[in-house]
């Protein structure tokens, strides 16, 4: 079932692999409706209209089970491309198309570009994506199918980057930069997701996110701030071999890898924005988790297996704290935790089967 008023678009059901007789949860879950807490109205970030869907909010019952909280998964592989990249991204070009702006240029891993080449193509804008040679084909596929022009360029996200932006400098002010993560514009679009968690009227105690440059985290926390939801902890997750962020919220300030060396390249930033860890450090009450990334594979698997969607490991490492034995002990002090189920377009069947048979 869902929290949201409507369902998703196209034929989703929302399924379980286990006979919900084998469900054994270690607490009494507690109806739905008690979830809602009483609080202010707030006015809910307005999204470009038939750019980005109004995820559904599910309860997962044999995560709800396996961690003995009540676990939902807030949907956004759903999304048009099929991750929460559409929120920031649609929200950012409709800014930028505002002002007079018709030509972007974008750097990223794929996933950001993707969001914006859907954007742009609804927008009626020209977009160009620079992406490093770790992004898929299949990702560089639908960038064009959207009408993108994509160069391919650099060992990694951050040498892509260096030339979107060496790009829109030599356009003499025509294109305008749309970056991956970094922008307060994407994080206005992003905290949307807050807004239609407290319209299902739920107020969680935990929200689990992933975190790779930490556009995503800046959102829910600019969201959670907005609603007043202080008191609301925030974990995140990566994979061992991109934990650019933790070891920056360990550190008080920004950490640069040396490389990322893990199966979710779509955490491909070397470091996380200053802005997210500062949010983190001082705004929110926040902790950081890594993942191995078998741990992040296998929650993929689990997830399709248990909920029918399909997504890629970097979405996997917040599902993950869920999921994974090892890791779960973290959820066990909250009533209720809502998971983002933030996606990612580098996925197929057989792409996960490979990805299982090497890790798992």
């Amino acid at each position: 079932f869902f929290l949201t008023d409507t369902p998703p678009p196209g034929p989703m059901a929302v399924l379980f692999s286990l006979p919900l007789s084998t469900l054994r949860p270690r607490t009494t879950l507690r109806p739905l409706a008690t979830l809602a807490r009483a609080a202010p109205i707030v006015p809910a970030i307005k999204l470009p209209h038939g750019l980005t869907h109004q995820t559904p909010l599910v309860e997962s019952l044999p995560l709800s089970a396996a961690t003995g909280c009540q676990v939902l998964l807030k949907m956004d592989a759903l999304q048009p491309s099929g991750s929460f990249k559409d929120r920031g991204m649609a929200y950012m070009c409709a800014a930028l198309q505002s002002r007079g702006v018709t030509d972007l240029i974008s750097s990223s891993g794929g996933n950001a570009g993707l969001a914006a080449s859907a954007a742009g193509r609804k927008l009626g804008m020209r977009v160009r994506v620079v992406v490093p040679t770790t992004t898929k084909p299949i990702m560089i596929e639908k960038m064009r199918a959207h009408g993108a022009e994509v160069e391919v360029h650099g060992a990694n996200w951050n040498a892509a980057d260096e030339l979107a932006r060496e790009l829109v400098g030599a356009s003499g002010g025509a294109a305008a930069y749309v970056p991956p993560y970094d922008d307060p514009l994407l994080w206005e679009g992003h905290s949307s997701i807050i807004d239609e968690i407290a319209a299902a009227g739920v107020r969680p105690d935990a929200i689990v996110v992933s975190v790779g440059g930490g556009g995503l985290l800046c959102g829910v926390l600019r969201g959670l701030q907005r609603h007043g939801w202080s008191e609301t902890t925030v974990l995140t997750a990566e994979t061992d071999g991109a934990a650019c962020f933790a070891k920056a919220l360990a550190a008080g300030e920004p950490v640069t890898l040396a490389g990322i060396t893990s199966v979710a390249t779509s955490l491909g930033a070397l470091s996380a924005s200053s802005s997210a860890v500062q949010m983190a450090r001082d705004d929110q009450p926040t902790e950081a988790y890594t993942v191995s990334d078998a741990e992040a594979v296998g929650a993929c698997a689990s997830l399709l297996d248990d909920h029918r969607v399909l997504v890629e490991p970097a979405c996997g490492a917040a599902l993950a704290l869920a999921y994974s034995p090892r890791q779960r002990e973290a959820l066990r002090r909250f009533e209720t935790v809502v998971v983002v189920v933030c996606g990612g377009g580098g996925v197929t069947h057989e792409i996960l089967s490979q990805w299982k048979a090497d890790l798992l």
